[in-house]
């Protein structure tokens, strides 16, 4: 990694107004950007999962449950749907296709896109270890190795890592000027795996689709 990265062309409406499954897949490799108290911050997007509406049992929208919480997914692509899990942590999902086709995509993992990047995130890791001391705990601003290995592999540390919170849910990111996503790094369709998608075991046939991409260790690597 470099210093700064450049900014690059935002995507626009027209790449997030397709199929859930495509636009996860062209994710990978795409830069996600959010303006943060510490600065902007520029995560590589590494790991995706796609949820395909209301005949997918593993969405949040399966069977036509439009609620207050859901309605993001119901909006235009490009709008971001951000909610909690466990009561604390919150996933960042982006909506595909097209007003009133909920589909989506959840962002499982990024990797900083340049230095001063990094160094945001780990503040904003810190940050929140800090908050949440005990006491005989590690010391105040200490970066356990742990989050340096894993800094943003997970739909809630990399919101953390990125300061994402519920008050970026339903942002039109084709429009926002502090929270979107631009071209990136080029990412060969021979680099990337599909899986399962994680955490929806209820889901019955539809926790075996392999509805989750990722981009393979050595291409995560370069």
């Amino acid at each position: 990694m470099g210093g700064c990265m450049e900014e690059r062309k935002r995507l626009p409406r027209s790449f997030f107004a397709r199929d859930g499954i495509t636009v996860a897949k062209e994710l990978l490799g795409k830069i996600l950007v959010h303006e943060t108290p510490l600065g902007k911050v520029r995560g590589v997007i590494t790991e995706v999962e796609s949820y395909m509406g209301e005949k997918d049992k593993g969405s949040h929208t399966y069977g036509g449950r439009r609620t207050a919480r859901t309605e993001p997914m119901y909006h235009e692509g490009g709008t971001s749907y951000v909610y909690l899990i466990y009561g604390m942590y919150s996933c960042m999902n982006i909506a595909a296709a097209v007003e009133d086709v909920p589909q989506a995509v959840l962002l499982r993992s990024v990797r900083p896109a340049d230095e001063e990047s990094e160094k945001i995130m780990l503040s904003l890791r810190t940050q929140a270890l800090d908050r949440r001391k005990k006491s005989g705990d590690r010391k105040e601003g200490e970066i356990p190795f742990s989050v340096k290995k894993h800094l943003a592999d997970g739909p809630g540390k990399l919101c953390i890592a990125m300061g994402i919170t519920r008050d970026d849910n339903d942002i039109d990111m084709t429009k926002s000027d502090t929270f979107y996503v631009t071209e990136g790094i080029a990412v060969p369709s021979d680099t990337i795996l599909a899986g399962k998608r994680i955490g929806i075991d209820y889901a019955e046939e539809a926790a075996d689709y392999l509805w989750r991409f990722y981009i393979t260790q050595e291409e995560n690597g370069r």
